[in-house]
């Protein structure tokens, strides 16, 4: 299985790049970690926000992995504990297919996209910037991988 964050944005700080690569290296190969940077809409050409998220949708669309099982990661979604989010990664993992987390952009996602993902997660309550949840989704996935095989890196 393959884990694909398909993230709106492009040209993360050092920091984010830094921090994704540690955590994607330590994925094992059957439970490999893949982002894929979907550029965002430009927002000053006039368009409206719905627009905007349409063409990056579009994009997403596009960049899905076929058969991927597909993840929304939205402020409305189901509130994980990590614990839970294991037992959501083992049950992938049973399912034999790569799954495809969803990050939108500035705007968030089209309501056409979320209305198409299998599953809508959410990391927090709080108000999260965009590089930081790359960065906070690939810890908690390693996290997950980490509890699922008596890994000391989470001490419950």
């Amino acid at each position: 299985m393959q884990l694909h964050i398909l993230a709106v944005g492009t040209r993360m700080p050092d920091w984010v790049e830094t921090a994704w690569r540690d955590y994607a290296k330590r994925m094992p190969a059957d439970c490999s970690l893949h982002l894929r940077e979907i550029k965002p809409e430009p927002r000053t050409q006039g368009k409206t926000v719905a627009q905007m998220m349409d063409a990056e949708a579009a994009r997403i669309r596009a960049a899905l992995p076929t058969g991927a099982f597909p993840v929304i990661l939205d402020e409305r979604g189901q509130d994980l504990t990590t614990m839970a989010l294991a037992d959501r990664l083992q049950e992938w993992r049973e399912l034999g297919q790569d799954v495809a987390l969803i990050i939108g952009g500035p705007d968030g996602l089209a309501p056409s996209l979320k209305a198409e993902a299998r599953l809508r997660i959410r990391l927090s309550s709080l108000t999260l910037p965009h590089p930081m949840v790359r960065v906070l989704l690939a810890e908690q996935l390693y996290r997950a991988w980490a509890i699922l095989h008596n890994h000391p890196y989470h001490r419950a």
